[in-house]
């Protein structure tokens, strides 16, 4: 019995003791042997040299946080110190990455299921160096190898963190060279601290960019409750700061932002803080909130601040096709759902400065379609009329200097030659409505309101409608431009219906008791690639009929009608004259405008201008012949001409006889066709009093009177 008591210990020993002479062996072993099979192996797999050149240990304890089995269950934690990652051999580096150390600890138990569970993967001093060619080789490309059988391992890796790292780019196919450090801060920095101090900045930057009003603009706006980040957010700090230097696409880049420290990659509920404050050129951008979800490109939920010289600058940096505008300045929040084949953007509620106006509204951007597509809604409770000047190239050469425009505008032409472009619209699709609830060109010349649909589709904008409230009347157009072609082709249809004098003209006095309109059609259709190629160009007509009003030199002035001024400045010289009616049927063939009909029948004359204007070279040959009526004292009753060009008219007395007194029967009496023309417009008038346009437009299309010889005294 003895003897079988000690062979049974024995027995029941041997199991115990191979398990102990396990551990003993796999504490003690030196991992460092398997370094060769690794660093073959794993090179083999990425398609480039990697080695760990430094030690290889493991270190074994229970996780505390485990329970029942598992929780007696030592984990392995292993260390691999001085890893290496070349470049490719077209890099100008040597080395992909470098870093001092990588840490991550293994649950063994679910290896017998053939899961492979890491709960945190930390990565000590990164040092990446990522370069891409013009051929569009990027050294961030492995080629691992392909298997068309599933793997019956899963890797769940769920959080990688870091700590201070070096990270530099050189993108030639996007033009990016890029020097971003990364650093641990002293201490954690709560996110509400964060966020207080951004949207502190950059309102400071939007009034160093857009003005004290735009700062003032976004200062003033309270947040609404629904837009106030999730509360999870509010509960995270930022660990880390970041610096970035470098260029993009030519143009210095400079920013610098936090970070949290670590990144989850399987819990999506659990959010990373990011912030970031980037210049790049004169356009800044600025934002600061949380990613989730990151291993699936999940979800952005920002804070996001947008300030420059023109939002046609931030094409480049995001893609999107923006019209030129003044300095402008926005804040709003952003929301995005990112995925590999499509992502939607959603900046919203977003409110802000552009020039003197005011912008606000929601837009969506979404990917994935034959063309990205932006989409939404803008409004403005007040639009100055200059800020809409960049749009067809119609500020000052400062401005465009300032928003970017590399084409000046000469300076003896009027017409604006900046071209449109063209190219970026066919690199989305958009559908935008906006509405300005009231306009203003000066202080005397208010537009009620502004409406307009806005269609992109693979390069042909339309404007349709784009509708002005104006004066107690509207003018509605709709405006196509088909940049889908070399030669982009235009068209216009507008109409201007019951514009009432006394509110258009609110400052002038004989106004206030009239009851006089303007009524208006026009049809074009042109081709060009700038306003001044398309007006240059442009096939149609133009009619315009305005009844019981008045004009003056300083009136047209404040009109900025540089050669109508000029022209009732010598006529009449500075004083207000009534007009019964004025009327114009302009016939336009390939840029030059002729003047079917276009006279003024005042108290004291009828004027007849007859004569042309070529668009395509800005010239004028126009006569102005004045008609007094009966006996009364007309100063000047020579013809006038009219010619040089839009931007510097030459407008003078024609030599010859002076034009004989009662006149103006003859003069309206010539054009019976024109006048008929022009009768519909007539028609849409809604006024108190009788059209005095019926009239003159009736005495125009009666035969012409010619006055009985006068015989003399002696005969």
């Amino acid at each position: 019995m003895k003897r079988s008591r000690k062979a049974l210990l024995w027995i029941a020993a041997v199991p115990f003791m191979v398990l102990v002479i396990a551990v003993v062996v796999i504490a003690t072993y030196d991992w460092n042997r398997i370094k060769p099979g690794i660093n073959d192996k794993v090179s083999q797999a990425i398609g480039r040299p990697f080695a760990i050149q430094g030690d290889l240990s493991v270190a074994w304890r229970r996780e505390p946080t485990e329970g029942g089995l598992s929780a007696l269950v030592p984990w392995p934690e292993f260390v691999a110190r001085d890893i290496r990652v070349a470049n490719p051999d077209w890099a100008k580096q040597p080395q992909f990455a470098q870093l001092d150390a990588v840490r991550f600890r293994l649950a063994p138990l679910p290896l017998l299921a053939h899961r492979i569970v890491i709960p945190s993967l930390q990565l000590e001093h990164p040092v990446v160096d990522a370069e891409r060619d013009a051929k569009g080789r990027a050294s961030w490309d492995f080629a691992l190898p392909q298997s068309s059988e599933p793997s019956t391992w899963q890797l769940d890796l769920r959080a990688i963190g870091f700590d201070r790292g070096l990270i530099t780019v050189d993108d030639a196919a996007s033009r990016v060279k890029l020097k971003l450090t990364v650093e641990p801060l002293q201490e954690a920095i709560p996110f509400d601290q964060i966020m207080a101090q951004q949207t502190s900045d950059a309102r400071e930057q939007a009034g160093r960019s857009a003005g004290s009003a735009a700062k003032k603009a976004l200062t003033n706006t309270k947040e609404k409750e629904e837009d106030k980040l999730d509360s999870a957010a509010s509960a995270t700090s930022y660990l880390f700061a970041w610096q970035a230097d470098g260029s993009y696409q030519g143009t210095p880049l400079k920013g610098s932002g936090k970070i949290g420290g670590v990144i989850a990659l399987q819990e999506a509920s659990r959010p990373f803080p990011v912030q970031a404050d980037v210049h790049i050129g004169d356009s800044h951008i600025a934002l600061a909130g949380t990613l989730t979800d990151p291993v699936h490109l999940g979800a952005l939920d920002l804070k996001l601040w947008f300030s420059g010289s023109s939002m046609a600058k931030l094409y480049p940096i995001t893609g999107l096709t923006l019209p030129d505008t003044p300095p402008y300045a926005t804040e709003g929040r952003l929301k995005a759902e990112l995925h590999r084949n499509s992502s939607h953007f959603s900046y919203r509620d977003f409110h802000g400065r552009v020039g003197g106006s005011d912008l606000a509204g929601s837009l969506d951007f979404t990917t994935g379609g034959d063309r990205p597509k932006l989409s939404g809604k803008l409004r403005s409770q007040l639009l100055q009329f200059a800020d809409l000047a960049p749009l067809i190239g119609a500020d000052s050469n400062a401005e465009k200097q300032q928003r970017g425009d590399a084409t000046p505008q000469p300076a003896d032409k009027l017409l604006p030659v900046e071209p449109f472009r063209t190219e970026r619209w066919k690199t989305m699709d958009a559908d935008v409505s906006f509405a300005g609830a009231r306009i203003v060109r000066g202080k005397d010349l208010p537009i009620d309101s502004l409406n307009t649909h806005l269609l992109l589709d693979n390069g042909v904008l339309r404007l349709d409608p784009l509708n002005f409230g104006m004066a107690g009347g509207t003018v509605n157009s709709t405006i196509q431009l088909d940049g889908s072609q070399a030669a982009m082709r235009g068209a216009l249809k507008l109409n201007a219906r019951r514009l009432k004098l006394k509110q258009l003209f609110p400052t002038v006095d004989v106004m206030n008791t009239s009851f006089g309109e303007i009524n208006g059609d026009a049809s074009l259709a042109a081709r060009g690639n700038s306003v001044a190629a398309l007006l240059g160009s442009a096939d149609g007509e133009l009619k315009l009929l305005m009844n019981d009003g008045a004009i003056s030199k300083n009136l047209l002035e404040t009109a900025g009608l540089n050669v109508g001024n000029i022209v009732i400045g010598k006529l009449f010289g500075d004083k207000v004259v009534k007009i019964n009616c004025a009327a114009a049927d302009l016939g336009a063939n390939n840029g030059l405008f002729n003047t079917r009909l276009f006279v003024f029948d005042t108290e004291d004359a009828v004027i007849n201008i007859d004569g042309t204007v070529n668009f395509a070279n800005e010239q004028m040959n126009l006569d102005v012949k004045p008609h007094t009526k009966g006996f009364r004292v007309f100063s000047l009753r020579s013809p006038l001409y009219v010619k040089g060009t839009l931007k510097n008219p030459d407008v003078g007395v024609q030599t010859g006889p002076l034009l004989l007194r009662g006149g103006g029967a003859l003069a309206l009496g010539v054009l019976a066709a024109p006048a008929a023309a022009l009768l519909p417009l007539v028609a849409m008038s809604h006024q108190e009093a009788p059209n005095t346009c019926t009239t003159v437009l009736e005495q125009m299309r009666a035969p012409a009177k010619v006055a009985a010889p006068v015989k003399s005294k002696k005969a």
